[in-house]
């Protein structure tokens, strides 16, 4: 973009920044500039094709430059505008918390459907590595008489966990721990949650290599990255079996090249393990039950 005279529409800017979005190689280029000029002008994506002989502000141009030349760069979308939405919900995301998946809504889906917890009306929740707090706010504001509880070892993730939760008017517990000392934290070893949900780093290093730029180069690595994803789960299902109540279910999103194996492990624990498919048919979700 440059600072002449021209008259830009949003015509003009979605045509314009498609193609140059398109010589940076950036994904899904129209997309994108639908995303941030959207924002920009505070309405629905859709409704820019309502608005096409609009002109553009001056101060309007002026936010939308910067944004452009970061996307320019591979930056994702949610971190430019400092937000995204999650099921029903408006998740603020910054650098320090992982850009929530569909697959992770797919994952609120599976656990809030689940038949046990269909006629009760309290039931306790404890989402482990709760980054941006998407899961837990996203329990509360369906099932408000839950009582949810999110925890993590990055405080900075939990400033941006609890604002959500401000954000979408929920209450949700949340407190900072590290997972491989919840069994013997006096604060978490004799808690008991009738659901524990966990969608932790799961991505072996040497997968790095094949990820998208706005992932690899943005993204934390504390939250994608993990040396043995299949001892971290382990840990997880060695806390759950500790803490889940009788009928009480553990729901873990994973890397589908390693579900089998975190499976076997987890049957150490429980003696239901079931493997869950996400909408890609990708072997993406494990529910563990009945403890041994």
């Amino acid at each position: 973009m440059t600072r002449h005279e021209k008259v830009w529409t949003v015509l003009a800017m979605l045509e314009w920044a498609t193609g140059h979005f398109e010589k940076k190689g950036v994904p899904d280029p129209r997309l994108s500039i639908e995303w941030l000029l959207a924002d920009v002008l505070g309405i629905p994506r859709l409704d820019l094709y309502l608005k096409f002989d609009r002109p553009l502000s001056a101060d309007e141009l002026d936010s939308l430059r910067p944004m452009v030349r970061r996307r320019s760069q591979h930056e994702p979308l949610q971190y430019i505008t400092g937000w995204t939405e999650f099921y029903n919900c408006r998740i603020e995301v910054t650098p320090d918390v992982l850009i929530p998946r569909p697959e992770t809504e797919q994952l609120v889906d599976l656990l809030l459907e689940g038949p046990q917890f269909q006629k009760e009306s309290s039931v306790t929740v404890l989402d482990i590595g709760t980054g941006s707090g998407c899961i837990p706010v996203a329990i509360a504001s369906e099932r408000p008489d839950w009582t949810c509880t999110g925890i993590d070892v990055s405080p900075k993730a939990l400033e941006v966990a609890a604002r959500n939760a401000r954000t979408n008017r929920v209450e949700v517990e949340w407190a900072e721990a590290d997972l491989r000392l919840l069994e013997t934290d006096p604060a978490w070893r004799d808690r008991q949650f009738d659901l524990i949900v966990s969608n932790p780093p799961y991505i072996l290093p040497e997968e790095q290599l094949g990820l998208e730029r706005e992932v690899s180069e943005f993204e934390p690595d504390g939250a994608l990255f993990h040396e043995d994803p299949v001892q971290l789960y382990r840990t997880i299902g060695r806390y759950a079996h500790r803490t889940l109540t009788g009928s009480g279910v553990l729901w873990l999103e994973c890397n589908d090249r390693l579900t089998g194996e975190i499976s076997k492990a987890l049957k150490e624990f429980f003696e239901q393990v079931e493997i869950v498919k996400d909408y890609s048919d990708k072997d993406r979700f494990l529910r563990a039950s009945a403890r041994i």
